[in-house]
């Protein structure tokens, strides 16, 4: 199998650091697919710009349908421009995209494993959003087994496109990633964790954040419930998800 890849940036909202990491990305990838997720005005000219002058693919969402939706609408646009693997970089300009080639090197090597990266934060990183990762990862841990998953909030991976989208995945949110991770495992993917820096930018430097504390988690926390159910359910019944052909 030839080994192409996209990059699939979601953004809602991100004018100030949509061009900066599409052009990022560019020094490392032939491609990306962009798609602006129902932004307002101004985010949404600056995809509109990109298209134009040919830098990106841009797929527009006439209202916003939350990160899971948009980085689905990714992953079939890279299915229908016949790429084989996606590398999902967010667009706020955090991820460290002088990692990209070691992420790609990863997947080449073993075209059919998710790659996700393992963060390190900096000083930037509110408090409150390490405890939630810290929460997470036990909880992954329970659904998949201790160390397969490192982190699996981080919107750092490269996906084997044929495989994401083969998985049921119902989070359209801030749910997603976890869950595509999670449902991977379960089908039989290998996990190559790889340590990256992550910092979040300030206000200033145009660092937005859209996750709402309330409503994602408590999404985040319906679904650790239901993988963890499904999960001891099927060590006890020996009732195991279908995994995908190699």
């Amino acid at each position: 199998m030839t080994f192409r890849v996209t990059g699939v940036v979601p953004t809602y909202d991100n004018p100030a650091t949509i061009r900066a990491v599409v052009m990022r990305l560019l020094e490392h990838v032939d491609h990306v697919v962009v798609v602006d997720d129902g932004s307002g005005a101004e985010g949404r000219a600056a995809c509109a710009e990109l298209s134009a002058e040919g830098l990106a693919h841009v797929v527009h969402h006439e209202v916003n349908g939350g990160k899971g939706a948009a980085v689905k609408t990714g992953l079939r646009a890279a299915k229908d421009l016949g790429f084989t693997h996606a590398l999902q970089v967010d667009a706020d300009g955090q991820h460290d995209i002088d990692d990209v080639p070691r992420f790609l090197e990863a997947a080449r090597e073993n075209p059919r494993a998710l790659i996700l990266g393992d963060p390190r934060y900096d000083d930037s990183a509110p408090s409150a959003r390490r405890i939630g990762r810290k929460i997470t990862a036990f909880w992954i841990a329970v659904e998949c087994g201790r160390g397969v998953i490192s982190d699996g909030m981080i919107g750092f991976r490269v996906y084997p496109v044929d495989a994401a989208l083969a998985v049921p995945v119902g989070g359209d949110a801030m749910d997603f990633d976890l869950e595509i991770a999670v449902r991977l495992v379960w089908a039989g993917l290998p996990v190559i964790n790889i340590p990256t820096k992550v910092r979040y930018l300030d206000e200033d430097e145009g660092g937005i954040s859209h996750f709402r504390a309330f409503r994602d988690n408590v999404l985040i926390s319906w679904l650790h419930f239901r993988l963890s159910v499904r999960r001891v359910f099927a060590l006890v019944f020996r009732v195991h998800p279908k995994r995908l052909p190699e």
